[in-house]
């Protein structure tokens, strides 16, 4: 049972002002370095056994902190990468609240595109096309952290509790908060929706011996 971790980037100073997109060159500041630093620790125990991330700063600044003491090497993917906003990339959001398809991607958004840009639709496919194939390259029981960012992973998200895509603004992912889920032969389990507590409860367990089968003797 492959565990998924997907885990948003730390805070930067463009976080709740504007869309920051694909803009490069966009870090973490001071408070998401602690973040970063915290969910690091929060997840030491965490036995991982891969770290992606989408390849833009803020996400690579935030899984370098995940990797520290761990043999490991951040992968970065592309289709980790965030929301194509087009047009709408480096705007202010209170400019966009204005807008007149800004209720359609709040109320809409299965037929809402952003100007230049793609649907959400079309990043929801993106996004859980990239994490099957990540899941693909792993066995049975390893924990994955995956590095991206609030929307894909709230798309994500949606798309594997079988939640209509209009509905996935009713999640909240806040910055270095980890959304968990656990693939069995039944389907994706929810384990947690944007915590930030204690990650204990992600330690996979030793698999249950097989129970033994009773000698029968010959009559």
């Amino acid at each position: 049972m492959t565990t998924l971790l997907l885990i948003r980037h730390g805070a930067n100073d463009w976080v709740h002002g504007r869309l920051a997109g694909r803009i490069p060159g966009i870090h973490l500041n001071e408070e998401g370095r602690q973040q970063a630093a915290a969910v690091a620790g929060r997840l030491a125990e965490v036995p991982l056994a891969a770290v992606y991330a989408s390849p833009l700063d803020r996400t690579m600044e935030t899984a370098t902190y995940v990797v520290a003491n761990r043999e490991l090497t951040i992968v970065p993917v592309d289709d980790l990468r965030e929301v194509d906003y087009g047009e709408w990339q480096g705007a202010e959001l209170k400019v966009l609240y204005e807008h007149a398809l800004w209720p359609g991607v709040q109320h809409y958004p299965s037929g809402t595109r952003f100007p230049g840009g793609e649907t959400l639709g079309e990043a929801q496919m993106r996004m859980v096309k990239a994490l099957d194939a990540i899941r693909q390259r792993h066995t049975e029981h390893e924990v994955i952290a995956v590095v991206s960012h609030a929307d894909l992973i709230k798309l994500a998200c949606a798309y594997y509790v079988g939640m209509h895509l209009d509905l996935f603004q009713r999640l909240e992912i806040a910055t270095c908060s980890v959304t968990s889920f656990r693939f069995t032969k039944a389907g994706p389990r929810l384990l947690g929706l944007n915590d930030v507590g204690s990650c204990a409860h992600l330690i996979p367990k030793p698999p249950e011996p097989a129970p033994a089968v009773a000698e029968t003797k010959p009559s």
